[in-house]
């Protein structure tokens, strides 16, 4: 990582000082944790500090009103529903919102806390989620999205809703894009461990709970469940993907601007002078806000008009009911008088034309009142398809541009896999294009049947090879290529076909344990077969060298070892070194399967 610019965040336990990765930070996925007063607010307000002073926007969800001491030193759009936001936004806002943060190089802070309708807040948050989500597969610009109390929204024992799913894509699928998250939560157990196993950097400060420190247990090593208690304030076990060194101590540096997230005391409370942002942003937002009330004021309009029309509408029908009463009294009285003069007397005249006249104002009325239902209808099924037709281009352009960046990665694969042919076409390759077809032109050849060919070419060793090697693959492959590698090795290799060593940890003496240690951590059975295979072979070894000769990242295989090591198949003789432990030993010698 020496080629990266990096930030300084603190010092490791030997005193020397701890940089982190700025592209690792900004497009990968961190979890930071840490009971109330351990320093994971301030380890995060650190990191955002470092990524300002850079140049580096980034969005905050701010649950609890914390982070605005930032705009003391950085220029930041303070959002919110709060008097004391730079402005008052709603859902409305969103794609504007992410405009600003991605094209615009504005960071925000987009603070929740203040929102009492909670349907309002998450529906806010799910929307500019999905704008930044959808806008960085065109800009494939570094961006960090920081999400406090994340188990809010992706909770491990309750349902997860359509935020927390969404937030979970991001952490799966955004990092291609260039889009990363930071989920900060002060319980690790109350977190689903999907959104857990995904991240690449972690910092776990100190936890008291028995189920939290299980977690720190399974995710690092047993011994770290008891060291993570005894954690100072603003210390901190760092676990990353990019290092050698799996856990690090850290003391982090505390940050430079107002701590607006510190417990009140009895002095006075002074807010200090905080950066403002261009007026000119928060007029546009200002604006939206307007129209929106605009909008909202004329269909209040409209409903009140409405209103008072149904109102006179019955007004009326009660005076026609009881003129028609009147009239069928007097037709009744016309019929048993004789006399014409008298029959005028009782009707009082102009009945049948008061009749009508009333007929006509109700029909008037009515006519008036169906035109504003209808403008009112009209109004929502234009909105309703409005909203329909940019989901459905919004999901068809998202497909179709991953279905081309799937075949442009596979003709890359190609291109260097293949030898160059011994005539050039007289076509330019440049010429590959989209994937709108059924095939991709590749040359004077198409993919599939370029493929067909290399399938005919390839024995079945090199295809097993290919199935098992995982270097290189991009993310999406990567989960598929977890989840399916069992099925795999089912299909491509029976028991008698495997290597020597592998077949032995086979069996019900050892197949519940591989399967319960293989659903605590990140790796599969399958996984946890072939590193017992390897230690029998060639143990005992550290993490690190285990790690390459099963082909897994490092975090993932010392989370299958600790698992191991609990369920009694392994030992620990040296820190961060496992043999075979002596109980699994006696089992191999005692089925004469191992000298």
């Amino acid at each position: 990582m020496s080629d990266q610019r990096q930030i300084l965040v603190g010092e490791t336990d030997d005193g020397s000082e701890l940089r982190l990765p700025v592209v690792e930070l900004l497009t990968g996925r961190g979890f930071v944790t840490g009971k109330s007063g351990s320093g994971k607010s301030n380890t995060a307000s650190v990191i955002a500090e470092e990524l300002l002073e850079a140049g580096f926007p980034l969005l905050i969800v701010d649950t609890d009103g914390e982070y605005y001491g930032l705009k003391e030193e950085y220029e930041m759009l303070h959002a919110g529903a709060d008097e004391e936001c730079d402005i008052q936004i709603g859902p409305e806002h969103a794609e504007q919102m992410a405009s600003l943060a991605l094209e615009e190089n504005v960071p925000i802070i987009l603070d929740v806390s203040g929102y009492l309708d909670e349907e309002v807040a998450d529906e806010l948050l799910r929307k500019i989620a999905r704008q930044l989500f959808v806008k960085e597969k065109k800009m494939k610009k570094p961006f960090l999205l920081v999400v406090e109390e994340v188990h809010e929204y992706i909770p491990e024992g309750g349902g997860v809703g359509e935020t927390g799913n969404l937030l979970i894509k991001i952490s799966k699928r955004g990092r291609k894009h260039g889009l990363g998250i930071l989920g900060i939560s002060q319980r690790p157990a109350d977190v689903k461990k999907d959104f857990i196993t995904q991240a690449n950097w972690l910092v776990w400060h100190r936890l008291t709970w028995d189920n939290d420190t299980k977690v720190v247990g399974r995710i690092i090593d047993t011994e770290y469940s008891e060291l993570v208690s005894e954690l100072n304030d603003g210390q901190a076990f760092v676990q990353t993907d990019w290092t050698e060194v799996d856990v690090r101590k850290v003391q982090f540096r505390r940050k430079r601007t107002f701590d607006a997230g510190a417990t009140p005391g009895l002095d006075d409370f002074e807010r200090p002078e905080l950066k403002s942002v261009s007026d000119a942003l928060v007029g546009d937002l200002e604006n939206i806000s307007e129209r929106k009330e605009r909008e909202q004021d004329r269909i209040n309009e409209l409903e009140n008009e409405l209103e008072k029309k149904e109102k006179r509408i019955e007004t009326l029908e009660d005076e026609l009911e009881s003129a028609r009463d009147v009239s069928s009294a007097a037709k009744q009285m016309a019929d048993a008088l004789t006399r014409k003069e008298t029959v005028q007397t009782e009707l009082g005249g102009g009945s049948d034309e008061e009749l009508r006249r009333l007929h006509d104002e109700i029909v008037d009325l009515e006519d008036e009142r169906d035109e504003l239902r209808a403008e009112l209808e009209e109004r929502d099924e234009r909105i309703e398809t409005l909203e329909t037709t940019l989901e459905s281009r919004t999901e068809t352009v998202e497909r179709l541009r991953e279905e081309n960046e799937r075949l442009r990665d596979r003709v890359r694969e190609l291109e260097e896999s293949e030898p160059e042919p011994e005539t050039t076409p007289t076509e330019s390759d440049d010429e590959i294009v989209h994937a709108g077809g059924d095939a991709v032109e590749f040359g004077f050849t198409s993919i599939r049947e370029e493929l067909e060919k290399r399938d005919e070419a390839t024995s079945d060793s090199d295809r097993d090879e290919t199935t098992r090697n995982d270097t290189g693959r991009t993310e999406v492959e990567r989960d598929e290529f977890e989840r399916n590698e069992v099925e795999r090795d089912e299909r491509t290799t029976t028991a008698s076909e495997r290597p020597s060593f592998e077949a032995l940890f086979e069996g019900d003496w050892i197949d519940d344990r591989l399967e319960t240690a293989a659903g605590q951590s990140q790796c599969t059975a399958a996984t946890g077969r072939r590193a017992l295979a390897v230690l029998a072979r060639d143990g005992p070894l550290e993490t690190a060298v285990l790690a390459e000769r099963v082909d897994r990242s490092t975090v993932a295989v010392q989370s299958l070892l600790s698992e191991l090591r609990t369920e009694g198949v392994l030992d620990r003789p040296t820190e961060r070194t496992y043999t075979l432990s002596d109980d699994v030993r006696g089992e191999l010698t005692a089925a004469a399967r191992i000298d």
